[in-house]
C-alpha cells in the first residue's frame, strides 16, 4: 500500500482522522502578479489543457506557479518535485509526492519541517484527496520524528485549472469549502504564500 492507494473518504477512517469543512482562507488577499508572469502562464495553461495529462498540468501550470512563488518569497522555502517520501510503509505512508514544500530552503536533502504537499490530478480533484491526505499524515509524522513538529500541515489537490486546499492539525482534517480556479491565480498564490509565511 502507498499514498496513491488511499481513497476519499475512506482515508479518514484508515488513518484515524476527524473531518470538517470550512472556508480556511477567506481573509487572505490576492497577490499582485506581473504581466510577464501572467503572459507566460496563459501559454502554459493553454498547452496543459490541450495536452490534458497530469504530467502536462504539473509541468506547465503547477511547477511554474510554485517557482514564481519561491522567487517572490526570496527562495525562503524548499521545493521538491516527484520525490519519494517513505515515512511508514507498514501504514501505507510511503510513495511519491508530486510536490513537497519545506520551511527550510535547503534543496540538497528533504528536511523537516514539511509545510505542504501538492498533488496534481488530471481532471477530478476528489480522486486526489485520499492520496494528498495520506501524504499530509506522513508529513506530520516526518516532522515529529525529526523533533520539528508543526501546528498544521497543509495540502492542495489541483488539476491546474481547479485548486482545493486542506489543513491537518493533529488528527483534525479540514477541507476548504472553497475551490479556487486558475482565473483567480493571484488568490491561489496568496493562499500558498500565507501558508508558507505562517507555517
Amino acid at each position: 500500500m502507498a499514498f496513491r492507494d488511499f481513497g476519499f473518504p475512506d482515508v479518514q477512517q484508515s488513518l484515524g482522522l476527524t473531518l470538517a469543512e470550512t472556508d480556511l482562507f477567506s481573509q487572505v488577499e490576492a497577490i499582485d502578479l506581473t504581466a510577464e508572469f501572467l503572459g507566460r502562464m496563459r501559454g502554459g495553461i493553454d498547452l496543459a489543457l490541450a495536452v490534458n495529462t497530469e504530467k502536462a498540468r504539473s509541468e506547465f501550470i503547477i511547477a511554474p506557479v510554485l517557482m514564481e512563488l519561491r522567487r517572490m518569497l526570496g527562495g525562503r522555502f524548499g521545493l521538491f518535485s516527484g520525490v519519494e517520501f517513505n515515512v511508514d510503509a507498514s501504514r501505507g505512508l510511503n510513495g511519491y509526492c508530486d510536490f513537497i514544500l519545506t520551511r527550510s530552503p535547503l534543496q540538497s536533502v528533504l528536511t523537516a519541517p514539511v509545510v505542504a504537499i501538492a498533488e496534481a490530478k488530471n481532471d477530478n480533484l476528489r480522486t486526489g484527496l485520499g492520496q494528498c491526505i495520506a501524504a499530509m499524515v506522513a508529513a506530520r509524522e516526518f516532522n515529529a520524528k525529526a523533533s520539528n513538529p508543526m501546528d498544521s500541515v497543509y495540502g492542495v489537490v489541483t488539476t491546474g485549472g481547479a485548486w482545493k486546499f486542506l489543513r491537518l492539525t493533529g488528527s483534525d482534517l479540514t477541507l476548504d469549502s472553497r475551490e479556487y480556479f486558475v482565473a483567480e491565480l493571484g488568490r491561489i498564490m496568496g493562499v500558498l504564500a500565507h501558508i508558507l509565511r505562517t507555517a
